[in-house]
């Protein structure tokens, strides 16, 4: 049985026996999804996670937070654990990344995404436990740990350097976060909506990381982007621009050491 088989399997154990495959994605990472037809729902994407703790970390956010976005994000429809597979409603429009937007129509696009973000990260209330910051920078001794002998000392001490920093920072309220706000994950629809998806990182953590990515990125060549953003985002203040300046430098870490010669021929996510 192939990869294809088993995800319209699963979509016609869970939700339609008829259901029939409309197109397959390579989708992200590796991740495989299918996109199906006909059911009640209309058409319906079928994605198998890659590991349980992606699985439940997508449901959590669909049964939570992602109902605050309302028709700017897709439906859980089904879900179960073994394997572990979302069926969610298939929302209009190609990543915002694949689109060739005149000016007007790219700042009108960034200004609804930072409405999207506003919205997800006052899903639910503000929290200050764990604490995120030593969280994080735990994860950077795991990344520096993996990386090894490939990075000189003085960038290990830069990386730790920062990481101390933010530690300072404490305590810092955590929020609904999507984790993976690129371009990539943005549609925009032949109706100029701009809708979020993949929600597969979503957990709570610091508003700020939401950033790191977009400000790395993308805002570097087109800082115009950045002003229309904000202005429906809301303006960071002087925290959440230590916060975005210290997790740029794990970002940078993590995406160089999981990074392959094919990403770089690609551009990256931009």
């Amino acid at each position: 049985m192939t990869d294809l088989d088993v995800h319209l399997a699963l979509c016609q154990r869970l939700l339609n026996t008829d259901a029939k495959p409309v197109s397959w994605h390579p989708g992200h990472a590796g991740t495989r999804v299918l996109r199906a037809s006909p059911t009640a729902h209309g058409e319906v994407i079928v994605k198998i996670h890659r590991s349980p703790e992606r699985h439940i970390q997508e449901v959590h956010a669909y049964r939570t937070w992602v109902p605050a976005l309302g028709d700017r994000a897709p439906r859980l429809l089904a879900s179960t654990d073994d394997p572990p597979t979302i069926i969610i409603t298939a929302v209009p429009g190609l990543p915002l990344s694949q689109r060739q937007l005149d000016h007007e129509s790219e700042q009108d696009a960034y200004r609804q995404a930072g409405q999207l973000l506003k919205t997800l990260h006052a899903a639910e209330l503000p929290r200050l436990e764990p604490d995120w910051t030593d969280w994080l920078a735990e994860r950077a001794e795991y990344w520096i740990h993996l990386a090894g002998d490939r990075i000189t000392p003085n960038y290990r001490a830069e990386v730790r350097a920062h990481m101390r920093a933010l530690r300072d920072l404490a305590p810092l309220p955590a929020a609904p976060c999507h984790l993976d706000f690129m371009p990539r994950n943005m549609l925009y629809g032949d109706d100029g909506i701009v809708r979020l998806i993949d929600f597969e990182h979503s957990r709570y953590d610091l508003p700020a990381r939401d950033l790191v990515r977009l400000a790395a990125r993308i805002w570097p060549r087109r800082p115009y982007l950045s002003r229309i953003f904000f202005d429906a985002y809301g303006q960071l203040d002087n925290v959440d621009r230590e916060v975005l300046k210290h997790c740029a430098h794990l970002d940078a870490l993590t995406t160089w050491c999981t990074t392959t010669p094919d990403d770089v021929k690609r551009g990256g996510d931009v």
